[in-house]
């Protein structure tokens, strides 16, 4: 149940802070805004204040706002506050704010949390693979490796850097152990693997596991704001890049893809863990959310977006039935793509097998 209120609760605020994009560009424009829904399907509930209806709806896995004259079938008067009256730079911008207010809401939080304290796993050592290197050379469990090759390492990602690309020869190791250093060289064991985007890569691996030892890590308020906005510009290349290896076939769609079961889970095992992963993860929603948006496929914003840069370069829109034509595939691509990712969590995350087993009982 905490899961779920905690899922609805961060899904809630991406959608609230997307759709207010939207309405607020197309406020502050001064085009009608007849409907801001947050969910979709039945209305649960709704008030009105001024000509516009705040809307509560029973499916919360999105949102929408409706607008005076958006729609291409009816015909439009030439009014200012008529969405398809607007010149293409003004739909383009009520557009474009919801992924844009998407994306300034992750580099927010991205740079909160380095303001107020980013848990960060440090170079203590938790577990040793057997007959492995760390194992084999007598490293221990408890011990905080300090250096690697002299240089100095304080948390657990920038270790795992470096000893990662060290693939030739042997490698030094600073380690306190109890109080005392202690020094020794390891030669690490080299894998041929494959990285995320399943692009072949050498790494250098000597064995060891991380400890629970967390160290919360705070910076100033401008460096905090410099290292969130480059979270965000690293996580956009790298989901671009996922994106793009996906599209070449290097990587599965099945393994990379999360729905909204794999959110739910996702949120659930977060939430476990503090606040501060529950903002981390909704950063990263919100991010993703503004990125994949963007994309110039149908029924997203970025297919709109798409059109209008067509309209633009013609110097009229597409025609009706041509948008018509394309938005209807987009909505039984989309549609078929949810069937995947739904099926893919369901299998992925055992859902169907804790299903049966909780229906045994």
């Amino acid at each position: 149940m905490l899961s779920l209120i905690y899922f609805i609760i961060v899904l809630g605020v991406l959608i609230l802070v997307h759709e207010f994009g939207h309405f607020i560009t197309a406020k502050h424009l001064g085009v009608r805004v007849d409907r801001f829904s947050i969910g979709f399907g039945p209305k649960i509930c709704s008030v009105r204040k001024g000509e516009t209806e705040y809307v509560l709806s029973a499916i919360p896995l999105g949102g929408y706002i409706s607008m005076a004259g958006e729609d291409p079938s009816q015909k439009v008067t030439g009014q200012k506050w008529e969405f398809l009256s607007r010149s293409v730079f003004d739909r383009f911008k009520i557009i474009f704010a919801g992924p844009l207010l998407n994306y300034i809401l992750a580099f927010v939080i991205f740079s909160v949390i380095f303001m107020f304290g980013s848990p960060t796993m440090t170079t203590e050592v938790g577990s040793l693979l057997k007959d492995y290197p760390a194992e084999l050379q007598g490293i221990k469990t408890g011990d905080r490796i300090l250096s690697v090759d002299g240089q100095k390492v304080k948390y657990w990602e920038d270790m795992t850097e470096v000893i990662r690309k060290h693939t030739e020869g042997s490698m030094a190791l600073s380690i306190l152990r109890g109080g005392a250093i202690v020094e020794m060289k390891i030669m690490p064991t080299i894998r041929k693997t494959k990285d995320i985007f399943g692009n072949e890569t050498t790494v250098a691996l000597i064995g060891i596991g991380p400890s629970q030892s967390i160290e919360k890590v705070r910076y100033g308020f401008f460096k905090s704001i410099a290292m969130g906005f480059d979270k965000l510009i690293q996580l956009t290349a790298i989901t671009y890049k996922a994106l793009w290896s996906i599209l070449t076939g290097k990587l599965s769609l099945k393994e990379s893809m999360t729905g909204p079961i794999g959110i739910f889970v996702i949120t659930g095992q977060a939430a476990k863990m503090g606040f501060i992963y529950i903002l981390h993860l909704m950063g990263i929603l919100s991010a993703s959310l503004a990125i994949f948006n963007v994309l110039p496929f149908p029924v997203l914003d970025g297919g709109h977006m798409l059109f209008l840069a067509i309209e633009k370069v013609r110097g009229k829109p597409i025609s009706l039935k041509a948008q018509e034509v394309v938005m209807n595939i987009g909505v039984s691509l989309l549609i078929l793509f949810t069937i995947f990712v739904f099926y893919s969590d369901i299998m992925k995350f055992g859902i169907a097998e804790k299903a049966m087993k909780l229906f045994k009982h």
